[in-house]
């Protein structure tokens, strides 16, 4: 059982807020029966709805596992004219959308979907789901710059911490550092490195929870599976 109005927008006929109005208005009927009392709930698999008289049916949910690559943006419209990820899928799943952002230059593990809770308990802090991810530095990158990750900084106002890190590689030239983070802030990682006065080069968003981006090639993209979806809900 959902409530009315979280089916409504499921559905794809108005937000939660509109479908409350719809409600109150009588225009939503269930059965047959008018109901205008808003937190009612229905059984999507049994229950007749209808809006104005007309039926309401759910759409299938889609949950989709994408290699975002480098050089797109994750807006269905970009004012400079750049490819975007949305033109990587079918034409036929234009309702669903990203689940947080990869920036301009950042590849790997993005996920998309229709199901907006879904979205919201992989992306809201306070659920805090794990991110990993591999970087690769201008310079070379010491102990004490990961552990002042670890520990967090404080950049353009706002304090920045990795949960984990591992140094791969490090030469006098160039780095490689593995992160995992708890909060996805706006460009985290990179804003890590900057506020230590490195660059990064290149940024391989390589997990989500459980799941990993494995051998999925850059802008393809593949279904999660039921038990993936079960998995990164169940460590929330």
């Amino acid at each position: 059982m959902v409530r009315l109005q979280k089916f409504l927008a499921e559905a794809g006929v108005a937000s939660r807020r509109a479908g409350e109005r719809l409600i109150l208005e009588g225009r939503v009927s269930v059965n047959g029966a008018p109901v205008r009392v808003l937190g009612s709930k229905v059984d999507p698999q049994h229950d007749q709805v209808t809006v104005d008289g007309k039926p309401v049916r759910t759409k299938p949910k889609l949950y989709i596992a994408l290699h975002k690559p480098r050089g797109c943006v994750c807006s269905r419209n970009d004012e400079l004219q750049r490819p975007t990820i949305y033109e990587l899928l079918p034409k036929e799943w234009a309702g669903v959308n990203s689940v947080g952002r990869l920036d301009y230059n950042t590849e790997g593990l993005l996920f998309l979907t229709n199901d907006g809770e879904f979205a919201l308990r992989l992306t809201h802090p306070r659920y805090g789901v794990r991110k990993r991810y591999l970087a690769t530095v201008d310079g070379k990158v010491g102990a004490e710059t990961l552990g002042q990750f670890t520990r967090g900084v404080f950049h353009e106002g706002e304090r920045l911490k990795a949960e984990r890190v591992w140094l791969i590689s490090a030469t006098a030239s160039q780095s490689v550092v593995e992160l995992e983070l708890a909060e996805g802030k706006n460009r985290e990682v990179r804003r890590l490195f900057e506020s230590q006065g490195l660059t990064v080069k290149k940024l391989l968003r390589m997990q989500i929870g459980k799941i990993k981006l494995g051998e999925l090639k850059p802008g393809r993209w593949r279904t999660l599976t039921q038990t993936e979806i079960k998995t990164l809900l169940s460590e929330l």
